[in-house]
């Protein structure tokens, strides 16, 4: 008992951490800022205290051994990623939340005329049942004054006519100069020659659609003649590849919910919040002063909110769900698209705006590119490092953390615990440590050459679109991005059981106990890790199918007689309901679809309660469809965990 003794003293901080998660946290508000400044301090006093430890105690003698090299390198990734998250920290303990200045200023132009907006839909490649989407919706807004322009980079005959039958204008250009900023500034230098120029533009990428009151909750906070331009959140009305591939969509949000709930807010409590591009609203005067869209960089949404904050203009944020768009549904799109995100970041750095450069932007801001900066050079090069560590120990005896039990017990889990619950607590649970480290690890190797690119090389670099839409009711095995975690899987789990099990390669009967049980814990961890990452390589099939369902009473009617039921799912290509039906496969009649009304449908499958049904619905009932399922003020998929539920249902997709 006494040998355990100091192990379970080194327990009390911990213990202590988990207390106030189960019995203190509950009873405090997440949005007062003096609690959320008690909560993020603490856990970067523990955070740093750990660091502390890891540079004093844990690492080899300085020289030119492997030890110290892989050590004290290992060592100053975990700092750069502990700085990261300081700063993060810090500007996560105050937060704005505007949606009552939205309603006090709610119709500041009256009794004038509404000003004059223009809702810009940007598209290159995007197939018709995307862009359907959004511009049914983008006519669905309601507001007085505003047009809608498609913005087509593509050159498509087809959208012409697609947008001539919808009734709305169509924009096009004979270059892709500078991809969609270009497509923009394109539309813009038109628009700026026309008599009825707009007051304002709202920018949707393709598979965007607005909520009927996006424009009128937007404009609510451009009573303030400073404003420039005012950012919405982006919702996903899809799973993104790894809630999908998982099929943990209805326990687990989409992986951007973190970053518009929680970090958009506290940005625009400190005046720095950022563009995103889609689903923002712009003030036509405000980016005619800056020359229109600046285009040095494949993330000009962001340089957009710099060039305009540069010149007296604020940028704002108004966290409601006024649009909602498709999450990359597969895993190569995804990786774009965070590959882009950081490519951009790193030209704007490189460019224009280094933290510590001549520009006129201030200290804030300049902590803001810090902090973004810093995210993307330490996140996901420390994610690939933690895989290899382990490795170097069990494959070739390197040390790379010196450490008694007790010490990490003492050290590094109070650190650990404090960060995960202080995150979980400020953000409805979104922090589950597999799922989160496995995120970044599928984007990690090309992030990394993204980061290379964009930090060694001038460019000019490629802007790469990402697909939406498209044939996906298919398995697919992503194999170019499987293999490499197989290889570490292989790895990992050889050097776990042949340096167990025989002297090859090296012998670790001579490392301490308490050594050899920080890396096989280390080692089982990152099993998990890339066990679930490659089950995220496997894409299961997706089919046409809001993730919204809809349960509404219906009545399906066929030969006279009527069949009262459930309509369970609803899309516009079909639906499925449920109920005692009795039905033939291959019969048609009516469905009764709640708010639009009778579609003619054909009975196509029988489901475990009931039928699958194929529309042959009109132009009006189609668009009816879609307003019904995408523009009404709703928010569409879960907004926070549910740890015990995502548990089952990943278990569940792991085993079929």
């Amino acid at each position: 008992m006494l040998l355990l003794s100091p192990l379970l003293a080194a327990f009390a901080g911990a213990a202590v951490i988990v207390g106030l998660r189960l019995v203190v946290l509950p009873l405090l508000n997440p949005s007062r800022w003096y609690w959320r400044a008690l909560l993020l301090g603490g856990a970067t006093v523990l955070s740093w205290r750990y660091v502390a430890w890891r540079f004093t105690n844990t690492l080899a003698p300085l020289g030119w051994t492997n030890d110290a090299l892989f050590s004290w390198g290992f060592a100053t990734l975990e700092a750069l990623t502990v700085l990261s998250s300081s700063i993060a920290f810090f500007i996560l303990f105050r937060v704005r939340e505007r949606t009552a200045e939205a309603n006090r200023h709610a119709g500041w132009w009256l009794p004038g005329e509404a000003p004059r907006v223009d809702i810009f839909i940007t598209t290159f490649n995007e197939p018709p049942e995307v862009l359907e989407r959004t511009i049914v919706g983008a006519k669905a807004v309601q507001f007085p004054r505003y047009r809608v322009f498609v913005l087509d980079d593509g050159r498509r005959d087809w959208l012409r006519q697609a947008c001539d039958r919808h009734g709305v204008g169509y924009i096009v250009r004979s270059d892709n100069a500078h991809a969609k900023a270009g497509n923009i500034n394109h539309a813009l230098a038109e628009r700026a020659r026309d008599p009825d120029r707009p007051d304002f533009v709202a920018v949707l990428d393709a598979d965007f659609i607005p909520h009927v009151d996006f424009i009128e909750r937007a404009l609510a906070l451009f009573h303030d003649p400073g404003v420039g331009l005012v950012q919405t959140p982006q919702h996903y009305f899809n799973a993104d590849p790894i809630q999908h591939n998982l099929g943990i969509s209805s326990a687990y949000p989409d992986e951007q919910r973190h970053f518009f709930d929680n970090v958009e807010p506290a940005r625009d409590a400190w005046g720095i919040a950022i563009c995103c591009g889609t689903s923002s609203v712009v003030r036509f005067r405000a980016v005619e002063q800056i020359g229109w869209l600046p285009t040095e960089s494949v993330t000009e949404d962001f340089l957009l909110t710099l060039k305009l904050a540069e010149n007296g203009w604020r940028t704002v944020y108004l966290n409601e769900p006024l649009t909602e768009g498709l999450a990359p549904e597969g895993l190569k799109e995804y990786i774009a698209q965070r590959s882009r995100w950081c490519l951009g970041l790193m030209q704007i750095v490189r460019r224009s705006y280094n933290p510590t450069g001549s520009h006129r932007l201030g200290l804030i801001y300049r902590i803001g590119i810090l902090d973004s900066l810093l995210y993307w050079i330490s996140t996901f090069p420390f994610r690939i490092a933690s895989l290899i560590c382990p490795l170097l120990f069990w494959w070739f005896g390197i040390t790379i953390v010196n450490a008694s039990l007790v010490d990490i017990v003492s050290y590094y889990l109070p650190y650990y615990l404090a960060v995960l619950v202080t995150l979980n607590w400020l953000s409805k649970g979104l922090f589950i440590p597999v799922l989160n480290d496995t995120a970044q690890l599928i984007a990690a190797w090309p992030v990394c050459r993204a980061l290379a690119l964009g930090i060694l090389t001038k460019g000019p670099h490629k802007f790469s679109v990402t697909a939406k839409g498209g044939n996906r009711t298919k398995v697919v095995v992503q194999w170019s991005l499987m293999r490499p975690f197989l290889m570490l899987l292989g790895l990992t789990v050889g050097g776990l059981v042949v340096p167990l099990n025989s002297d090859f390669i090296f012998n670790t009967s001579s490392t301490a106990n308490d050594g050899l049980a920080v890396v096989m814990f280390w080692t089982v961890y990152n099993i998990l890790v890339l066990l679930v990452a490659t089950a995220v390589c496997i894409e299961r099939p997706r089919y046409n199918r809001p993730q919204r369902q809809v349960t509404e009473p219906t009545t399906l009617t066929i030969g006279g007689e009527k069949h009262r039921g459930w309509l369970i799912n609803l899309g516009p290509e079909g639906g499925r309901v449920s109920g005692p039906f009795g039905l033939s496969l291959g019969t048609t009649g009516l469905l009764t679809v709640p708010g639009i009304g009778d579609v003619e449908a054909l009975v196509l499958a029988p489901t475990r309660d009931g039928y699958r049904l194929k529309f042959s619905s009109t132009t009006m009932q189609r668009a009816q469809i879609i307003e019904k399922l995408h523009t009404a003020r709703a928010v569409p998929g879960p907004d926070r965990a549910d740890v015990v539920r995502m548990i089952r249902e990943l278990a569940r997709a792991l085993t079929h």
